[in-house]
């Protein structure tokens, strides 16, 4: 289970440590940084794909991304940069932690000049870095690493300045990370829209994980259904839609959601569906599967939802909490309420901008769990 998570220099986040729970519930006010820490754990995540640098070209590059208030972070203005470009993240389990460096590349002729590169990578046993404790080390484009009696292989790895260890590396430790993360799943793009993926007719196969647009939504269902916890899925439709019940359609391998409720003489298609009652049901199929991942994260999910369905929501929610670590990135005060509510001990954090400088609510120099990043 992730304990920590700490980001330097990305967009409002100029340095931030957070700890975390089984179940954390991140929220504020509107541009508090709410999605910009969201969006740092999906960075993290990417590194393990590879796809850091892409993702940072989608944001604009990384000269959108950095901090753009000063160094020192004192409220001044119209200062000069003296210390290198950096955007750290990292994080920190009972076990593990690791942590990335990325920085501007040495000018040269190439039109890629601007593609930030891996200045220093670090995997370490244990939530705290310490020399003693390192595993696997990148400085540049060498990487080191320990051998299985932990003394330090001879063997270096040459990888690409944009490449990140996580995903070039094939040392045991390295490996076993990487597996670790890319099991991370977010879920911010459910459309429902007429088109909306999830409101097709599709060939189904077994999916114990909901894909991050809810395409396959009624085999996930089903999936549940067959192999998963099929009375939570009933009693999590039941508790938002009384007496309502999710059916799958069966013709030609082509699966159909339906939603069976009383009064009614025929089930909805998912067509009909309202949006609200759509994204309730891809929500249900992203928690209760059966297949938990490491870690599972939702950013807004009320988005769409009516307030009557946040109750429900929020019981849905603490049950997957049980068996897979879950952070919720909102801003309705009633899911938030009602998320403390059934688990005693959640954490709730509440983020707040002082001098457009996203900082934890409450959180004073000594309560910060312990970091240390790796030197350039």
């Amino acid at each position: 289970m992730l304990r920590t998570l700490a980001v330097e220099n990305y967009r409002s986040l100029r340095d931030l440590t957070l700890p975390l729970a089984r179940l954390t519930v991140v929220t504020g006010a509107n541009g508090s940084g709410k999605s910009s820490l969201y969006r740092a754990l999906r960075l993290l995540a990417d590194a393990a794909r590879n796809g850091a640098v892409p993702a940072l070209a989608r944001e604009g590059g990384l000269q959108s991304t950095l901090w753009a208030g000063p160094e020192s972070g004192n409220g001044s203005t119209g200062t000069v940069r003296t210390k290198p470009i950096a955007l750290r993240l990292g994080f920190a389990t009972d076990d593990y932690g690791y942590a990335l460096d990325l920085g501007q590349p040495v000018p040269n002729s190439s039109l890629f000049d601007r593609d930030p590169e891996f200045k220093r990578e670090s995997l370490w046993h244990g939530p705290v870095l310490r020399k003693s404790t390192l595993v696997a080390d990148r400085a540049g484009p060498v990487v080191n690493a320990r051998d299985g009696e932990g003394v330090w292989s001879r063997r270096q790895h040459r990888i690409a300045p944009s490449d990140s260890m996580l995903s070039e590396s094939a040392e045991p430790e390295v490996l076993l990370l990487r597996e670790r993360i890319r099991s991370w799943r977010f879920y911010d793009q459910f459309r429902t829209d007429p088109d909306a993926p999830a409101r097709a007719t599709r060939i189904g196969t077994r999916t114990p994980a909901l894909a991050d647009d809810g395409a396959d939504l009624p085999a996930a269902l089903q999936t549940i259904r067959e192999i998963g916890d099929a009375a939570a899925l009933d009693e999590s439709v039941s508790d938002a839609f009384p007496g309502a019940r999710v059916e799958i359609g069966y013709a030609d391998a082509r699966f159909t959601l339906r939603l069976r409720q009383p009064g009614l003489l025929r089930p909805l298609d998912a067509a009909e569906l309202s949006d609200g009652t759509l994204r309730y049901l891809l929500l249900v199929a992203a928690l209760l599967t059966p297949r938990p991942p490491e870690l599972l994260v939702l950013n807004e999910p009320e988005t769409s939802l009516h307030p009557d369905l946040l109750p429900p929501l929020a019981a849905l929610v603490a049950t997957a909490s049980r068996r897979v670590q879950v952070v919720v990135v909102t801003h309705a005060r009633p899911l938030v309420s009602a998320l403390a509510a059934l688990d005693e001990e959640a954490a709730v954090l509440t983020l707040v901008k002082e001098r457009s400088q996203t900082i934890l609510d409450g959180q004073g120099l000594l309560d910060r769990p312990s970091w240390h990043w790796p030197k350039r």
